[in-house]
């Protein structure tokens, strides 16, 4: 249970601090939720109707008064919401103007509307009263919230006084009423939130007010009668019935804990009853799971979201910390086109590894000297195989200095030049995102979660990325058949770099190796530069098409010694070409073949055995060697043919 506990302290460290407003993300306070709400009704303190509005899109988002059972309900077991809820709970009139009421009641059709003033009446008459509460009761009482609503023009009916359910005249003159309600859902199901503008009283938003959220949970955990050891803090508490979920998204029904089950084999055999298996104090497990909402919701961009998983990692303070699951490029947070960007792209030869290492040491640097000694690092992945089952598929413990000794291993051994797009090129590592779509790249949702649950020990742990991922991504690399040109570049730079970070103990640099004389390293050079020729030649003559080390490279890979023969036969007419009119620039090129082939060692040059992800380091290296001082000898050289040809 140290992962509850961990979240508990975050969330008694972190609910003073005013960051999750900042960022749009909220840290709610216990006993209350997020209800997405359509048509807001302003009372004055008398409880008279003053009016109503439809709330526009994206501005509906509200914290809500809840109880443990209304928190997680679900379809067949309604319960309401004890203040801000739809219009089923809250209007005595609902039935009167032929709203469906929800099935799962087994009472009259005023059953919910019933249960909820029951509630509402309960708080309002206890020693935990607030005035606006008391003015909505006595509102809600006098059931006329749908006729109000209708009046002002916010509910359309039909002749016989029935809510509509769907608008069939010109769309452009339906209520707006119709445009906020989601899937289409009929207005009946719309969720009212309340204002009570009193006067000398600034906030008249229920929402917002601080009292009355202090007055519902003091109202609440009074009715609270459980109490048991609670696991966590070892303290005898009230402890918790039903534990929260929504925790991924506000429709999200999986749990962490869950004891539903009586009739089967959950607890019963050695527990009597649910809490002796698992019993944990109620505001302990709503301040973790609350905790744990906050810190992978979206809107703090803290943690990496794929479809129902989940991966966060924070620190019991609150502060930031690097995400384990950032490319590089995410990890320094740089603008595309910053200095710093341009200025690892430019650096030559075998100053590219070290000064992204530099610039690594220093970033995390800042975030050793800002966590200080004390902060420990939490690591916890979920994810969902049913609906209703929330699964910890990973979760690490660690000493701020290991887990940031970790990413920076991690970055630093992987790294390699990458080029994502246009926009998108960088040295450092990818993610292991990209590292899933590399490996397979059209795959579902399951692959890509499976992957990246993969490669996170890698991250955190230091173990060893797995070998088939490192081969499925050089066999990735080396087809690109089919592959659009900035798909290929980008499968590219992974291959590399996961290449050389499995073989760390090779020492591969990011410049071309002179003096590595490898069989696989050579023979990736030499495709490298019978490409630059043949890419040259056809550049001349303005011709965009593949070259022949583009169409061969996978035939290559399997068979180099009898391809490299092919693809120097294509080269014979580029060649003649050249000869004419880049006689300088042809002489060069073949004078790097002749000195790459000399340093074949023995009969490697014959040896036809299939070749490793070292040639693609040899062939990411010489192109990268060939662009850097060639470019502008190649312009003059167009141009002073092109002058010839004139």
């Amino acid at each position: 249970m140290s992962w509850i506990q961990k979240l508990y302290e975050t969330y008694e460290q972190c609910a003073s601090r005013r960051d999750s407003l900042d960022s749009g993300a909220l840290l709610e306070p216990i006993c209350h939720t997020s209800q997405q709400a359509h048509i807001e009704v302003s009372l004055d303190d008398n409880g008279r109707f003053l009016r109503a509005h439809v709330i526009p899109k994206g501005q509906g988002v509200t914290l809500v008064p809840c109880t443990e059972a209304s928190v997680g309900r679900a379809g067949s077991k309604p319960v309401n919401h004890p203040l801000c809820d739809k219009l089923q709970y809250l209007a005595g009139d609902f039935i009167k103007y032929g709203g469906v009421v929800t099935s799962g009641f087994a009472g009259e059709p005023a059953e919910p509307h019933k249960i909820y003033l029951s509630l509402l009446s309960a708080w309002a008459n206890s020693s935990f009263a607030h005035p606006k509460i008391i003015a909505i009761q006595t509102y809600v009482q006098d059931g006329n919230l749908v006729g109000d609503l209708v009046r002002e023009k916010i509910l359309p009916i039909n002749e016989d006084e029935q809510l509509l359910a769907e608008w069939a005249g010109d769309k452009k003159e339906a209520p707006a009423i119709f445009g906020i309600m989601p899937n289409g859902n009929p207005p009946d199901g719309a969720v009212i939130r309340w204002r009570v503008e009193t006067p000398g009283e600034p906030l008249p938003e229920t929402w917002k007010d601080q009292s009355l959220i202090d007055a519902w949970i003091g109202f609440y955990t009074s009715q609270k009668d459980n109490k048991g050891l609670c696991l966590v803090t070892g303290d005898s508490l009230s402890l918790a019935e039903q534990h929260p979920s929504k925790l991924r998204h506000g429709a999200d029904k999986a749990k962490f804990i869950s004891s539903n089950d009586t009739s089967g084999f959950t607890f019963r055999g050695r527990f009597i009853d649910a809490d002796q298996a698992c019993g944990v104090g109620f505001e302990v497990t709503q301040k973790a799971h609350n905790a744990l909402r906050w810190l992978i919701d979206s809107k703090r961009k803290q943690a990496y979201r794929n479809g129902d998983q989940a991966i966060v990692a924070w620190t019991v303070s609150g502060k930031r910390i690097p995400a384990p699951t950032d490319n590089s490029f995410e990890l320094f947070g740089v603008e595309t086109d910053g200095p710093d960007t341009r200025q690892l792209q430019q650096v030559r030869q075998g100053d590219a590894g070290q000064a992204f290492g530099r610039r690594l040491a220093m970033l995390l640097a800042g975030y050793r000297a800002e966590l200080g000694s004390t902060n420990e690092v939490m690591v916890m992945g979920l994810d969902s195989a049913t609906p209703g089952r929330m699964a910890m598929t990973y979760y690490r413990e660690l000493d701020h200095t290991e887990f940031l000794d970790r990413i920076e291993a991690w970055h630093r051994d992987y790294a390699w030049h990458q080029n994502y797009s246009k926009d998108i090129k960088f040295v450092g590592a990818p993610a292991p995102r990209d590292i899933a779509e590399a490996a397979f790249r059209r795959l579902d949702e399951n692959l890509r979660k499976a992957t990246v649950e993969r490669l996170l020990p890698c991250i955190i742990d230091s173990q060893k990325i797995p070998r088939d991922l490192v081969e499925s991504t050089v066999r990735r690399a080396s087809n690109r058949v089919g592959l659009e040109y900035w798909e290929w570049e980008k499968y590219l730079g992974i291959a590399c770099a996961l290449f050389s970070g499995y073989h760390k103990e090779r020492g591969y640099q990011m410049a071309l190796e002179l003096n590595r004389t490898s069989r696989d390293y050579l023979y990736g050079r030499l495709l490298a530069i019978a490409e630059s020729i043949e890419k040259f030649a056809l550049d001349m003559t303005k011709e965009s098409r593949d070259t022949s080390a583009a169409k061969l490279m996978q035939r290559f890979a399997d068979h180099p010694n009898s391809t490299w023969r092919n693809i120097e036969l294509s080269l014979i007419p580029y060649k003649s070409r050249l000869r004419s009119r880049a006689p300088g620039f042809l002489y060069a090129r073949e004078r790097q073949l002749d000195e790459v082939t000399c340093l074949f060692q023995g009969d490697d040059f014959m040896d036809e055995r299939k070749l490793s992800g070292e040639f693609l380091l040899g062939y990411h290296c010489q192109r990268q060697a060939l662009r850097t001082k060639p470019e502008t000898e190649q312009d003059e050289n167009i141009e002073a043919t092109v002058a010839e040809t004139n």
